[in-house]
């Protein structure tokens, strides 16, 4: 018998009383927003996202929107989390990153083993965790687990999480079974952070290089990326709820890339408050004309905002099209889950076209590092170098399938 069950059950029946409906939540994240937006330069500043902007955030819900309800969440469909992220990602592209991700990985927990979602929830069901997916450490088996050590770069938000999440390849078995790569939960007393965030977008994520030495992760801490991205973790078993047999790469990867399409709204957002009322003052366009009356600035305007709406319907269509799917009792196929990793990198595709448009037609003040456009404009950017973000390698994996080859890449 699951020892953890009889809790469970009885956590949910409580969890399930008195839950706020998503438009209040909804509201709640919005009326936050201005405070948000007014911090993005500090975020930046500081390299990390300030910690009111989390509380904010935390208060009004939406870090709970995928956790289980067991564990005090609201089990929301992705979409709900996705889209808000993207409002959020407007106001501060470093924060909607870096919350989205955290709320995100509440949905990731909620996919290993009822015992580690314990260890991570029972005496804190606020704790939060960070990641770094790439295999980078090196495990070794020991009796009831693993040994691990190694560096993990790009854990964004490490300052602000009690967990993370670190990739690592375990080996090859005794019987000749391959190296599987897998997830592993490591407690914040575990790792230790090196500061190794210097860059020139997404410059609040403080995605910085975790450090482990030899540290002891139990067997039910372990997630195999081969079950989390089938939509047949541990997780799924568990819980009623399909929204937990979603695979990662449907999920938590949309999280990523509605940040360039959320920022890239923020950048018309800006673009707009600040052309209309703009003048020249230079010679070659003649002294005190309206910028807005300017056919190119027109055409500008057009194309960010037409790239901005098109990367949003994609992705929220593709990602209700895996949330109906799961609904239905189906798992996602292959082509779907494909089909969802184009709709990820081509929204940022043009989500960098929007942004690309609007900084280009700035002029000098958009050279100004505390010009809305251009921060976003750089945030963007650093989304698409995200390897699940690229286009050229999902792109190309998409075609590898309409083609009838074997598709090679993360899905």
């Amino acid at each position: 018998m699951n020892a953890f069950a009889p809790a469970l059950r009885a956590a949910t029946a409580l969890a399930t009383c008195d839950q706020p409906d998503i438009d209040a939540l909804r509201e709640a994240v919005r009326a936050a927003l201005p405070e948000i937006a007014k911090r993005a330069p500090v975020a930046e500043q500081n390299r990390q996202v300030p910690p009111g902007n989390v509380a904010l955030l935390r208060e009004a819900g939406f870090l709970r929107l995928v956790q289980p309800r067991a564990f005090g969440g609201l089990e929301a469909d992705f979409d709900v989390l996705v889209g808000l992220t993207m409002e959020g990602a407007a106001a501060c592209a470093s924060t909607g990153w870096v919350c989205g991700l955290a709320a995100a990985h509440q949905w990731l927990v909620a996919n290993f083993p009822e015992e580690a979602q314990h260890d991570v929830w029972g005496e804190n069901p606020d704790a939060l965790v960070c990641g770094s997916y790439a295999p980078a450490g090196k495990a070794v088996a020991v009796d009831g687990g693993w040994r691990i050590t190694g560096r993990w770069s790009f854990a964004s938000g490490c300052d602000i999480t009690q967990w993370a999440a670190c990739g690592t390849l375990l080996p090859a078995s005794a019987d000749g079974q391959p190296p599987i790569a897998a997830l592993m939960l490591v407690p914040r007393g575990d790792w230790k952070i090196d500061d190794t965030w210097n860059v020139v977008g997404l410059a609040g994520t403080g995605s910085k290089t975790l450090e482990i030495t030899d540290v002891f992760v139990p067997a039910h801490r372990v997630l195999t990326f081969r079950d989390t991205c089938a939509g047949t973790s541990p997780g799924a078993a568990l819980y009623d709820n399909p929204l937990y047999s979603a695979p990662m790469l449907s999920t938590i990867a949309s999280c990523l890339a509605c940040t360039a399409v959320g920022a890239a709204q923020g950048a018309l957002d800006a673009y707009l408050a600040a052309t209309s009322r703009r003048v020249t003052r230079g010679a070659v366009a003649g002294g005190n004309a309206k910028m807005a009356e300017f056919p190119t600035i027109q055409l500008r305007v057009a194309e960010a905002a037409a790239s901005v709406d098109a990367a949003r319907t994609i992705l929220l269509r593709d990602l209700r099209t895996v949330i109906e799917t799961v609904h239905r009792g189906e798992l996602i196929s292959q082509e779907q889950r494909i089909t969802s990793r184009r709709g990820q990198a081509f929204a940022v595709s043009l989500a960098l076209r929007a942004a690309e448009a609007l900084n280009a037609s700035t002029g000098g003040q958009g050279l100004d590092l505390a010009n809305p456009v251009q921060r976003a404009w750089r945030d963007v950017n650093a989304v698409g170098r995200h390897i699940s973000m690229n286009w050229d390698a999902v792109g190309t994996m998409y075609g590898q399938l309409a083609l009838g080859l074997e598709p090679r890449g993360q899905y």
